[in-house]
């Protein structure tokens, strides 16, 4: 590779030649330089101070390094960089009423996923709110079965039947459209690993807005009594719908409103904050100590759905400002560049890559069938014979399947 570098740097620096020949050789020189820099210079790896967690009835908190390889820093960069161009991509669709219905977008939260996706294992569980393109593309369905669901698609990740809502994959359990109600459900599955005596985790997310509710406090107090491993998630956006936290709460300390569960409040636009704090809980739950509060400080760039513009409560220049000084992209390739883990050409040829993949899932989305009426009633059960289901009236009879 060296001798190349040399031998073009060398026809670049000869005497006199047409301007033509010498143009071709300044562009194979720096398309070798670029090539020397991608398999030759870059470290492995790089050990960055974290933010220290806050911390609630625990004497030690998560570790205040962490240790970035390149491999995991472009895995992460790549992953964080689909689910934003997928959300705007999203929101394109929306606007060209090509989806409907309710639509709640990631962007801005992608550190929160992605972080707790990679801190855990594929065995491990996993069920959130309505706010879920990004943890369904972190948990492994991909980004044409996300687009093709919203649009309501037969290539769908539900078959086109849930939407933006209700997307589904294994140890996925959404996606779920009542406020709050996913927190009970993530203790049961909960629950259930500690019966089965399997070393799993569940982790459980809701918003700040849904943390008033009391059938999450209701769980908390079995998940303690009963020693679940379930970590506790409150994605704190700052904003339930429209009111913000100092508005809706009298205490915004999130990750204390366990009282009697330990907890932790993490910088939620850092993936690595996120990594490690994930980690600590995942090791604390599976230790047997029973449940664990986590609180991810984030921010939501779009308004609640998209019947909100986002700027009616807050200022244009409050979200320009998280932008510019916390986004959770740009501060993972700050670092990497920095620290020479990736250089610049090769982040951008990232984001080429990506775009390109979002414009084939939109293809895709807006050309694939729409599923036929007569498969309205397949999948009530699983694994049950067919059964008929009761159409709008009693003439009307559809077969339900469990499997198709």
């Amino acid at each position: 590779m060296r001798k190349m570098l040399l031998a073009a740097l060398s026809r670049v620096l000869q005497g006199p030649v047409a301007a033509a020949g010498r143009t071709g050789a300044v562009s194979e020189a720096s398309r070798v330089m670029v090539a020397s820099r991608n398999y030759a210079d870059f470290a492995n790896e790089a050990t960055f101070e974290i933010k220290p967690c806050d911390l609630h009835r625990l004497e030690e908190g998560p570790a205040t390094t962490a240790v970035l390889t390149r491999e995991e820093g472009l895995h992460y960069y790549k992953t964080m960089q689909t689910i934003r161009r997928m959300e705007l991509k999203s929101d394109q669709l929306y606007k060209q009423k090509i989806i409907r219905g309710f639509c709640h977008l990631y962007d801005g939260q992608e550190a929160c996923c992605v972080g707790l996706e990679v801190a855990i294992k594929p065995t491990d569980h996993v069920i959130t709110a309505y706010r879920a393109h990004g943890f369904t593309y972190a948990r492994g369905v991909p980004v044409r079965e996300i687009l093709a669901e919203l649009t309501g698609r037969k290539g769908g990740c539900a078959k086109g039947k849930g939407g933006s809502m209700h997307m589904y994959t294994k140890n996925f359990y959404g996606g779920n459209g009542i406020v709050g109600a996913q927190v009970p459900l993530g203790a049961g599955i909960a629950l259930a690993c500690k019966y089965f005596g399997k070393n799993e985790v569940c982790l459980t997310l809701y918003g700040d807005g849904a943390a008033n509710q009391g059938q999450i406090f209701e769980t908390y107090n079995m998940a303690a009594l009963w020693k679940l491993p379930c970590i506790f998630i409150c994605e704190n956006n700052r904003y339930g719908m429209g009111t913000s936290v100092e508005r809706a709460a009298a205490s915004t300390d999130y990750y204390k409103r366990g009282d009697f569960i330990p907890g932790l409040r993490v910088d939620g636009m850092d993936v690595l904050c996120v990594r490690e704090a994930a980690k600590f809980a995942a090791e604390y739950c599976r230790a047997g100590k029973g449940p664990i509060v986590m609180e991810l400080q984030t921010y939501r760039y779009h308004g609640h759905s998209m019947s909100d513009p986002g700027i009616s409560y807050r200022t244009r220049e409050e979200i320009q400002e998280v932008r510019s000084k916390s986004d959770p992209i740009t501060l993972l390739k700050d670092r990497m560049i920095n620290n020479n883990l990736a250089s610049v050409e090769e982040l951008k040829e990232i984001d080429v890559a990506v775009r390109k993949e979002i414009e084939e899932a939109a293809q895709f989305a807006t050309t694939d069938p729409e599923p036929p009426l007569e498969e309205l009633g397949n999948h009530i059960y699983f694994n049950e014979p067919p059964f008929e289901v009761r159409g709008p009236n009693q003439w009307i009879k559809y077969k339900s399947l469990s499997h198709s």
